[in-house]
């Protein structure tokens, strides 16, 4: 089985083109799919705004895109442009996250990659409150990298069996609006976002390690939780570390050879009842020579979206499938009532949605 269908076209609500997506179900099986909304083009700096649209079908039918962030005071200024851009506002990196335990949603967000913003919805993402400066959060990191750029994830955080709301995020520690040179680690919150707080390095920007960001997560079966970040490493592989909280005692990071780079955001997902089972998604390509030779710490090309299933806590990804063999980059993953997937990806100028079941993947 698989279904597919267009939630972000570009033009949609006068919107140059939608970038960034990220998804989540929700205990009443209502799906949240959201994205930057990019007003004007594609760039990573602009008037960027986070829409979102609902499903309560499964992804069949959508609600109309409408605008959720930021709806606090307007914060203006684009280093990337001195002259004509001080008046922009860069809303960016959309995560949200389901707190089971409480029936609610959190939702982080950046803006100008100089601040985190928090709310909170009560009613499946239909409201959401006053967004709340959690941006303190990320000052202890400082002691290891001066930051001038944070973020988080793109995509969407977790909540683990012990109640503790996670988030992946990257920093970066160049000149002003510059993304390199990047680590990245968790924030967290043990009070169901009342208050956040940044965990320890997961990994560091050192050795072979070149500028590790965005980065996906996952609670395993035995509790701990795996990171998967984007890199620019020489390797052309994507980097993997655990931690039994999500938040210390990171594990070394160490490259995955199944899990290629074309320097690319990447989804993955917890596949339940299955222990063990993980879904990961990300553009299939390497850059090669003419002679077919892996070219080191080259850019492959954001294309050949493919979907990688592992029941071995991501030791192994056996079973491989493209789900869009064109142009295809950020995705985003989501596991349904009815144990199918949801996958939110990038396709060409558009984010599309993607449902199939396990059933679908495995087929040849």
């Amino acid at each position: 089985m698989l279904q597919k269908s267009d939630v972000f076209p570009a033009g949609l609500n006068g919107v140059k083109r939608y970038r960034i997506p990220g998804v989540v179900v929700t205990p009443k099986g209502t799906i949240l799919a959201y994205a930057e909304a990019r007003r004007n083009n594609s760039a990573d700096w602009g008037e960027i705004e986070i829409h979102l649209r609902r499903s309560i079908d499964q992804g069949r039918t959508w609600t109309e895109a409408r605008k959720i962030a930021h709806h606090g005071t307007r914060l203006e200024g684009n280093p990337r442009k001195p002259r004509g851009g001080e008046r922009e506002q860069t809303v960016h990196n959309p995560v949200a996250i389901v707190n089971h335990a409480k029936g609610t949603l959190e939702f982080l967000y950046g803006v100008n990659y100089a601040r985190c913003f928090s709310m909170r919805s009560e009613d499946d993402g239909v409201t959401w409150t006053t967004p709340r400066d959690i941006t303190d959060a990320f000052e202890p990191l400082r002691n290891r990298y001066p930051w001038t750029v944070i973020a988080t994830g793109p995509g969407h955080g977790i909540q683990l069996r012990s109640g503790r709301l996670l988030v992946p995020v990257w920093l970066a520690y160049g000149n002003t609006g510059d993304h390199h040179p990047s680590a990245c680690a968790t924030l967290y919150s043990d009070d169901h976002g009342q208050s956040w707080k940044a965990g320890e390095i997961a990994i560091p920007n050192e050795g072979e390690f070149r500028d590790p960001n965005e980065s996906t997560i996952a609670e395993l079966s035995n509790g701990h939780v795996m990171l998967i970040a984007r890199n620019e490493s020489r390797t052309s592989r994507k980097l993997i570390t655990t931690s039994p909280d999500g938040a210390t005692r990171w594990t070394p990071p160490r490259f995955h050879p199944e899990l290629w780079e074309p320097i690319c955001m990447a989804g993955l997902v917890a596949v339940p009842p299955s222990p063990g089972t993980l879904l990961f998604s990300n553009p299939h390509r390497l850059a090669r020579h003419a002679d077919g030779q892996e070219i080191p710490g080259g850019r492959g090309a954001r294309e050949n979206l493919t979907l990688k299933l592992s029941r071995d806590h991501g030791e192994t990804w056996p079973v491989q499938k493209t789900l869009d063999p064109g142009a295809s980059a950020y995705s985003d993953l989501a596991v349904l009532p009815d144990g199918s997937v949801l996958c939110l990806f990038e396709s060409g100028e558009q984010i599309r949605a993607a449902r199939f079941n396990l059933e679908w993947l495995s087929q040849p």
